[in-house]
């Protein structure tokens, strides 16, 4: 049995919609004290209000701020409005990310800049805003939400993606030696295809064909992310860090797609 994190305080960003929310629901139902961040206010409210809805009584509860990681005065905002509402930052869940389909030769320079300003430069700048109140919190932890695609894999009309992806695990590595003196560990979910919004909107034929390369034969669910994400930041794991761990069904694992032939 893990220690419980009732109580704790953890900010998701992204929180308002896929695995965000999924990660952002499985600490409310565990009973931790959460705020997600979202660049919709309607639909953060929304989330908020639906998330609130399912928290663990008494200490769980969900709220929003509207707010762009690309943005590092919205960072500094949300670290100053969860030590105002929640007391502190206990866990950090740097999980806001975009990945708009562009391939290589006609990416624009816009298209580049938001994808690695969201994915990437936004890690970096909620990290450093939170890092005061993640050091006081004398538990922090920082978990990032990667990818399989980049650090392991890639996919056409991702290369801008897959870059901010393993950038991620760039940035975690010498971020979780940094951090180290003040109790801070830095850690890694790399998810393969959640069956979420962002994934629908790629059609059918494409989710048919992501399972059919699962050697599960499913999709994997928000829920078994957040719990992912949930395991980085309990007190069992205070002596991991600068780790990943890819939750995928296996996708990663077949050299070709022979091997999944008569499985």
């Amino acid at each position: 049995m893990f220690t419980s994190i009732a109580g704790r305080a953890v900010v998701v960003t992204g929180g308002t919609r896929g695995i965000g929310k999924g990660i952002a629901a499985v600490f409310a139902r565990s009973g931790a004290r959460v705020l997600i961040t979202g660049r919709d206010s309607d639909v953060a409210r929304a989330a908020a209000a639906e998330l609130d809805a399912q928290a663990l009584a008494p200490h769980g509860e969900v709220s929003f701020v509207q707010a762009d990681v690309a943005s590092r005065e919205d960072c500094r905002r949300v670290a100053a409005i969860a030590q105002e509402r929640l007391g502190g930052i206990d866990v950090l869940c740097a999980n806001a990310g975009i990945f708009p389909d562009a391939r290589l030769v006609d990416m624009t320079e816009e298209e580049l800049d938001l994808v690695l300003g969201t994915n990437l430069k936004g890690t970096v700048l909620t990290v450093q805003a939170c890092l005061p109140a993640l050091a006081s919190s004398g538990r922090g932890r920082v978990i990032l939400t990667s990818s399989i695609t980049g650090p392991i894999t890639g996919f056409p009309g991702w290369t801008h993606y897959g870059a901010s992806k393993a950038g991620q695990l760039g940035f975690m590595r010498t971020a979780a030696i940094e951090l180290a003196p003040s109790g801070i560990t830095v850690n890694a979910v790399l998810p393969g295809n959640i069956a979420t919004e962002g994934l629908a909107d790629l059609g059918e034929d494409y989710a048919a064909g992501m399972t059919a390369a699962i050697p599960l034969r499913r999709l994997g669910t928000v829920d078994e992310i957040g719990y992912a994400a949930l395991f980085f930041a309990t007190d069992e794991a205070a002596y991991i860090t600068g780790q990943t761990i890819v939750v995928d069904g296996g996708q990663v694992l077949p050299e070709s797609p022979e091997a999944m032939a008569g499985i």
